[in-house]
């Protein structure tokens, strides 16, 4: 079967990680009571590796332009399809707790104008 995959890369303040689980955790526990078939938040580790071979690359903090105070997360959401997609996401939309003010009314643990979203069609390991 076919899969499809939303896609984010954020920066998040080191004092703001706390904050941000706890955020992380309640869109998780949303996305999978509305269908979605995985969802991982990650956080980097290892984002400064070494490539084999000595081949050039672009290390993650640099592509986001996280500062020292910063940590780097990767984060992605499974679906059977596009359309599965579209039909999860518009029921997390309506859900009442997506309105609740304690998550509406405040602000976002991270800067938004530095958040990287996309959704992406499996082409491998499908």
């Amino acid at each position: 079967m076919a899969k499809y995959i939303d896609g984010f890369v954020i920066v998040v303040p080191k004092k703001k990680l706390a904050e941000y689980r706890t955020m992380a955790q309640f869109g998780k526990k949303l996305w999978m009571k509305y269908g979605a078939l995985d969802y991982k938040e990650c956080v980097g580790d290892d984002i400064r590796p070494k490539m084999m071979g000595g081949m050039k690359h672009r290390l993650f903090p640099e592509m986001a332009k996280a500062k020292s105070n910063e940590a780097v997360w990767f984060s992605f959401i499974v679906f059977k399809s596009k359309k599965h997609r579209d039909i999860v996401n518009a029921k997390v939309m309506k859900d009442p707790l997506m309105n609740d003010p304690k998550w509406k009314e405040k602000p976002m643990p991270f800067d938004m104008k530095r958040m990287a979203y996309g959704g992406f069609k499996v082409m491998v390991g499908a």
